[in-house]
C-alpha cells in the first residue's frame, strides 16, 4: 500500500493501539497514522485462573464487595491532633514507619535518618550520635503506619508529638491519619537532618498546625476530600506526585475559615505562603483519604484484591483484602527517573514510602493519564502517562466512577489490583514516586517511575491458591 491508503479507507482520522512489540507498528507509523503502544506480555505458562475458594466462595463476588466498599467511601478531613493524642494505642516510645514491618538493623539510610531526626525533634536525643544510640537500643517500638490506621510518605515516621491530619470515612466511620507535608529536598520524611529541618518542623507544630486546626474545627462537616481529589484529576493532578491543583483547591476552600479563626494577619500570611509554595502539601491528605477508603475492606473472605501496597526502602510489601494480617514481601526496587542537580542513580535508595496507597485506592500512578505534565517531574512523555493508565486497566477489577480522566473521555480510573490478573498478564503495578538519598541526613534527590516486584504477587497468588 502507498502512503495514505489506510486512512483513505475511513472517513475520519484513525488511531491504532499496538499491543506488544513497538516494531509491529512501524509500517503503520510510516503512513502517518497515530499509534498508541500498550505494553503486553502473554499469559504466564501454568498459571490457572482461580474462580472459587476451597470452601466455595466466589472470588469475583468477593472482589465486588471490596470494590463497592472502596467506591462508597467518603473520606472527609475532620480535624488535626498530635499523634499520641489521636491515633489509637499510641504511646511515648512508639515510632511508626512506612512499609511492612522492619527492625532497626535492616532499616535503610533514609528511614534511619527519619527516626534519628524525629528523636531530636521530640527532644528525646541531643544530637545525631545520641539519636542513633537510642534508636538502636531496643527501647523504642517500631511498627508500620498501616498497623495504626496511618500512612507516612517516604520514610514515613510518625513520632508521638507530630501533628497529624484526621480523615474520617463518613460511610463506614473509620479514621485514618497522616503527618503534614514539609516540602521537597532536605526534609525529615526523606531522612534529612539538620537545624533547618528541625526549625521547620517546630514552626509547623507551633504555627501551622494550630492555625489549620482552628480552621478545620470551625467546619461542622469537615472537608470532602473525595470531591477535591476528583476535581484535581480534572485539573491535571494524579493525586500522588502531582498535587498542584489539589493543594490550590485545598487552600481555596479552607481560606475563609483560616481568615475567620486567625487573630494575626502575619501568621495567616505565613501559613498561606507555606502551603502555596509547597505543591505536594495535598499529598499528605490524599494518602490518608486512600487509607480510609481501603481499610473497611479488611477480612473480605476469598478476595484477590490488593488493599495494601507499600515499601520501607528495604522491602516492598502487599496485603490482600482476604488476608489483612499477612504481609507478602520482596526487596524494594530502584526507581528510574530524574535527579536534582548534583545527584544520580548511584546516590539513590530503593523505593520507599506509603504513598502507593494512592495507586491502591485508584488514583496516583494509575491516573497518570490525567496528569501529563507529571512527566516533567518523573521523566517520560505525556503519551507515556496515558499509556501507563491504559496498561493498569489490564490488572484491575473495576473502574472508579468517582475519579474520572478527561483525556480518556472521562473513563473511571483503574481500581482494585487483582493478584490473579497480575499473574495472568505479567503486568506489574506502575508507581510514580520520589527518590531519597541512600545515606541518612541528606533527603530527597529526585523522582521517577518504578514497578512493584513480581515476587510479592507470586507469593500472594500461591497463598490464595491454597484457599482455592
Amino acid at each position: 500500500m502507498e502512503k495514505g491508503q489506510i486512512s483513505d479507507i475511513f472517513e475520519k482520522p484513525i488511531s491504532v493501539v499496538n499491543i506488544g512489540l513497538q516494531s509491529m507498528a512501524l509500517s503503520v507509523r510510516d503512513q502517518g497514522i497515530k499509534v498508541i503502544d500498550l505494553e503486553w506480555k502473554p499469559p504466564i505458562d501454568g498459571v490457572p485462573f482461580l474462580f472459587t475458594t476451597k470452601d466455595g466462595i466466589d472470588i469475583d463476588e468477593a472482589n465486588e464487595i471490596v470494590i463497592q466498599k472502596i467506591k462508597q467511601a467518603r473520606p472527609t478531613l475532620i480535624g488535626m491532633g498530635l499523634a499520641k493524642d489521636v491515633i489509637p494505642n499510641f504511646h511515648d516510645h512508639l515510632f511508626l514507619h512506612a512499609g511492612p514491618p522492619i527492625t532497626w538493623d535492616r532499616m535503610c539510610g533514609p528511614l534511619r535518618g527519619n527516626v534519628m531526626g524525629a528523636l531530636i525533634y521530640e527532644g528525646m536525643a541531643n544530637d545525631e550520635k545520641d539519636a542513633e544510640k537510642i534508636a538502636s537500643s531496643g527501647d523504642l517500638e517500631y511498627a508500620p503506619c498501616h498497623h495504626y490506621q496511618s500512612v507516612g510518605p517516604m520514610a514515613g515516621v510518625i513520632s508521638p508529638g507530630l501533628p497529624v491530619f484526621i480523615i474520617e470515612n463518613k460511610t463506614f466511620g473509620n479514621l485514618a491519619f497522616c503527618s503534614m507535608n514539609e516540602g521537597l529536598g532536605k526534609v525529615l520524611r526523606y531522612g534529612g537532618m539538620g537545624p533547618e529541618v528541625y526549625e521547620r518542623l517546630k514552626w509547623m507544630k507551633s504555627v501551622l498546625y494550630p492555625t489549620l486546626k482552628r480552621a478545620l474545627d470551625s467546619l461542622p462537616n469537615g472537608l470532602d476530600i473525595k470531591a477535591l481529589i476528583a476535581q484535581a484529576l480534572h485539573m491535571g493532578d494524579d493525586g500522588h506526585n502531582r498535587n498542584r491543583a489539589g493543594t490550590s483547591l485545598f487552600l481555596r476552600v479552607l481560606l475563609p475559615s483560616l481568615a475567620r479563626t486567625n487573630q494575626d494577619n502575619e501568621t495567616l500570611a505565613q501559613v498561606v505562603e507555606f502551603i502555596d509554595k509547597n505543591d505536594h502539601f495535598f499529598l499528605n491528605i490524599t494518602m490518608p483519604a486512600g487509607k480510609a477508603a481501603l481499610d473497611p475492606t479488611d477480612s473480605v473472605k476469598g478476595s484477590s484484591i490488593v488493599t495494601t501496597m507499600t515499601r520501607n526502602g528495604t522491602d516492598f510489601g502487599i496485603r490482600l483484602a482476604s488476608m489483612p494480617k499477612r504481609w507478602f514481601t520482596a526487596p524494594a526496587p530502584f526507581v528510574e527517573g530524574l535527579y536534582f542537580p548534583g545527584f544520580g542513580p548511584e546516590d539513590a535508595n530503593p523505593d520507599i514510602g506509603d504513598s502507593t496507597v494512592t495507586e491502591t485506592a485508584g488514583y496516583g500512578g494509575f491516573a497518570m493519564a490525567a496528569a501529563p505534565a507529571i512527566t516533567k517531574f518523573v521523566g517520560g512523555t505525556p503519551q507515556d502517562a496515558i499509556d501507563s493508565t491504559l496498561e493498569m486497566y489490564e490488572i484491575t477489577a473495576s473502574e472508579h466512577e468517582g475519579f474520572t480522566i478527561p483525556v480518556l473521555n472521562f473513563r473511571g480510573t483503574p481500581l482494585g489490583i487483582d493478584v490473579r490478573k497480575v499473574m495472568q498478564t505479567g503486568i506489574l503495578p506502575k508507581i510514580n514516586t520520589g527518590i531519597a538519598h541512600k545515606q541518612p541526613g541528606i533527603g530527597g534527590i529526585g523522582a521517577g517511575i518504578t514497578r512493584a516486584p513480581m515476587k510479592v504477587f507470586i507469593d500472594a497468588f500461591e497463598a490464595l491458591r491454597e484457599l482455592s
